[in-house]
């Protein structure tokens, strides 16, 4: 797994998503990946907490949209993949804390928001970046960002798509602690350190019934998010973003 990186110390189970030069953005291996990671920390016993984190001066910057193995999928089917990884992190029965070392956009930003904990360097910057690219939020998006700050606040940062810095994170009150960057790592192993020595059946229990606390499910959310998204991906506004992108230039959007 070169994309991704695995720790292991006493308790404690580090994931580095690792491809910095393309600000950790997430292939379709790296989905079934971490799938596939949060069941199998999920089930041993050793493990206590889950931290996870960016290589170089990202966090994620979200689905590889130039990934060649993502775009010989039906959208259908890699929306799937999207949603299998972001159902397995919110069923873990363990505490995960988000060390944001930078950007965090779209799937990335949510990939941050669906751990249980977000701490973040003040040089940490948080988008919902999807409506930019023609598309809709996935990876529970629109199920987080309701419960996390209410309605409203989640359709501005959904609709405007505007990239925004951890202070202005903080206020919309989607983390737990913004620190200075030297000091990000002492405090993020000092939190992971407190939880690996507290009680597993009980905090297992306390994430379970706090995530339970609110309907729809869960699971609900994600499948009307990849039945959107699959039109999204068909869409000519979603090719005109992703051209637009590319070429640097404003898009053009039509509405079809």
């Amino acid at each position: 797994m070169e994309s991704l990186i695995l720790e292991r110390d006493s308790g404690i189970v580090t994931i580095t998503l690792n491809r910095p030069e393309k600000k950790n953005a997430v292939t379709t291996d790296m989905w079934r990946q971490l799938a596939d990671l949060f069941v199998e920390i999920g089930r041993n016993t050793e493990d206590r907490v889950v931290v996870i984190t960016g290589a170089g001066d990202a966090f994620c910057s979200g689905a590889d949209l130039t990934d060649p193995s993502a775009l010989e999928l039906h959208g259908l089917v890699r929306m799937r993949l999207i949603d299998q990884a972001a159902a397995a992190l919110h069923r873990l029965p363990k505490p995960v804390i988000a060390k944001v070392n930078g950007v965090a956009a779209g799937a990335g930003c949510n990939l941050a928001l669906g751990c249980d904990l977000i701490v973040a360097s003040d040089q940490a910057r948080f988008s919902e970046i999807f409506s930019a690219r023609g598309l809709s939020v996935d990876f529970g998006g629109s199920w987080l960002l309701p419960r996390l700050i209410g309605l409203h606040k989640a359709k501005e940062l959904a609709f405007f798509a505007e990239v925004i810095s951890a202070e202005e994170t903080d206020r919309f009150g989607l983390l737990n602690r913004v620190v200075p960057a030297d000091e990000l790592d002492a405090f993020v192993d000092g939190w992971a350190r407190r939880l690996a020595a507290g009680p597993p059946l009980a905090l297992s229990s306390t994430k379970l019934m706090l995530n339970n606390a609110v309907s729809p499910s869960f699971e609900q959310a994600l499948d009307a998010e990849a039945a959107t998204q699959t039109v999204n991906f068909g869409s000519d506004d979603a090719a005109e973003a992703f051209r637009a992108f590319v070429e640097k230039r404003s898009p053009e959007f039509r509405g079809r």
